[in-house]
């Protein structure tokens, strides 16, 4: 019973819905890195390093 009452204190009071925190992240934008290498028998054959942006049109169109 008292793990409920620890499990509980940690969870916010309210719930946000994936629509609001979609739109949160958007209005700030969030960057997505990621690293990706091929190799045979540990000898690195290609390294592909990926960045991207991702953030609403108005937020791109206000800063312009």
């Amino acid at each position: 019973m008292t793990r409920d009452v620890a499990t509980r204190a940690l969870l916010p009071a309210e719930r946000v819905s994936l629509v609001d925190l979609l739109d949160r992240l958007l209005a700030g934008g969030i960057v997505l890195t990621g690293d990706l290498v091929l190799s045979i028998a540990d000898i690195d054959l290609v390294r592909i390093s990926l960045r991207t942006l991702i953030v609403s049109v108005d937020e791109l169109e206000g800063s312009v």
